[in-house]
């Protein structure tokens, strides 16, 4: 099938060309078909399966540009996935004329975004606490609203979105149409798709299609603290010129990465306790490749399209299996190769066992008897340049204005941040052999599995 087949605007057509899209992806191939027939649907699926044009190609070709009137709104858990969107859709209606999409979120003033609205938004795009303000406030209008798309439901789920979810859509009219898209299907979300769905139709891309092989995965096993040192020798052996690594709490993720400062590293953290201007910086800090490490809970794993990273470490496993492959989704991107490693303890073996069960595969060890692969040509110039960028001053250096920092810094034990100014320089040091035998035993003189180891809202995007 090609995207020709669906009868699509010859406008939106000629964007795609230029876009190269050519052969609509499955969750593309399903959805479109849905939508195009004025179904309500259900979509299950991964960031990186082609999504959003699922739902936008047909929220274009259905605009009518002779209305300045809100006729579709998409709702996405976080800002970055909000702009991610909007984005696309600018790319999809550049040849169309009249049509305008407004990004709206918290985290910038209201009153630009409100001036936005006045001058006229077919499309709005927004984080569901912004959308809700703006409602209550009057500023925005959903009487002539055709269509709705909950875009990540899950995500909207676990950052406690989803009574505002409910209270927009109640202020929506009756006979609209309904896309929920979703990684993973909790019971909460499969009750509010029964609620406000009309007979969906259900399309859920299986795991085979959505993995991506251009990742190396790879698992060693760790308890507790142990899993620091662990992958302080990754990154020693490694040295990965740019990687995420995902923890599974706000608490555990700032803690890593005060731990990993004090240790002389340039890393941030990302989290949802932060504030949307701290997460920004970091963001911009991270895509500018000023920051080689991020240490992220589930809020980057989704939405954030950062191509350059190299290397994903999941610290912790996620609870659910299928995040575990939007988490790995994080390297490898665009046809690049990218390398995952999980540090598992014994009380999270039946996670890895319900991760290996969802992509049909044994992850294997990485140890002794697993070859390291070598970095690949990309990555050892990505390495470059990241040095050449820190020998050049634009990459802070951590040095040690106090020599006392340094003591108070390697005190085990000790887990009290320290001023980014205070931190170590960054120390290479072998911290023992790899104290595994074959098949993972501990070897001899090893220490056994564990011890190897405010910008404004954006003016209306009209169509050129």
């Amino acid at each position: 099938m090609r995207f020709e087949d669906f009868d699509l605007q010859p406008e939106i057509l000629r964007a795609l060309n230029d876009l190269g899209y050519t052969e609509p992806t499955p969750i593309q191939e399903g959805t479109m078909d849905a939508l195009l027939r004025d179904k309500d649907m259900v979509g299950q699926a991964q960031t990186g399966s082609g999504k959003t044009a699922a739902f936008m190609l047909p929220i274009l070709d259905r605009i009518d540009p002779d209305s300045k009137d809100l006729q579709a709104l998409v709702l996405c858990p976080t800002r970055e996935l909000a702009l991610q969107v909007a984005d696309a859709a600018r790319s999809f209606s550049k040849y169309l004329d009249n049509v305008s999409v407004v990004p709206v979120y918290g985290g910038a003033p209201i009153v630009e975004q409100i001036t936005a609205l006045n001058r006229g938004g077919q499309i709005v795009v927004g984080t569901p606490g912004r959308v809700l303000d703006l409602l209550r406030r009057g500023k925005m209008i959903l009487s002539d609203c055709r269509m709705v798309v909950l875009d990540e439901a899950d995500e909207m789920l676990s950052m406690g979105f989803i009574d505002d979810v409910r209270d927009i859509l109640k202020r929506t009219p009756w006979g609209k149409q309904t896309a929920l898209f979703s990684a993973t299907m909790p019971d909460p979300i499969k009750k509010l798709a029964e609620e406000e769905l009309h007979a969906p139709e259900f399309v859920k891309v299986a795991s085979k299609e959505i993995t991506v092989d251009t990742i190396t995965q790879r698992v060693a096993y760790a308890e507790g603290r142990d899993k620091l040192e662990l992958l302080e020798r990754f990154m020693e052996e490694m040295k990965p010129p740019t990687m995420i690594i995902f923890a599974r709490t706000k608490i555990g993720t700032q803690k890593l990465a005060d731990d990993l400062k004090r240790r002389g590293h340039k890393v941030r953290a990302l989290h949802g306790d932060m504030g949307q201007g701290a997460r920004d910086s970091v963001m911009i800090a991270f895509r500018g490749k000023r920051i080689p490490i991020l240490v992220a809970t589930d809020v980057a794993s989704r939405g954030l399209d950062v191509s350059h990273v190299t290397h994903v470490v999941n610290y912790d496993l996620p609870d659910e299996p299928e995040v575990y492959v939007h988490r790995i989704g994080r390297t490898g991107r665009v046809g690049r190769e990218g390398f995952a490693i999980s540090f598992v303890s014994n009380k999270e073996k039946p996670k890895l066992e319900a991760i290996e069960k969802l992509i049909k595969r044994e992850i294997q060890r990485w140890g002794i008897d697993t070859p390291i692969p070598p970095l690949t040509p990309e990555q050892i110039a990505l390495a470059e340049e990241i040095e050449a960028a820190e020998e050049s001053g634009e990459v802070e250096e951590a040095i040690v204005d106090n020599p006392d920092a340094v003591a108070d810094a390697s005190t085990p034990g000790s887990t009290e941040p320290t001023a980014e100014g205070d931190a170590p320089r960054k120390r290479r040091r072998r911290r023992g052999g790899r104290g595994r035998g074959k098949g993972g035993e501990s070897g001899e003189g090893g220490g056994g599995e564990a011890s190897t180891g405010s910008e404004g809202a954006p003016e209306p995007v009209t169509a050129e």
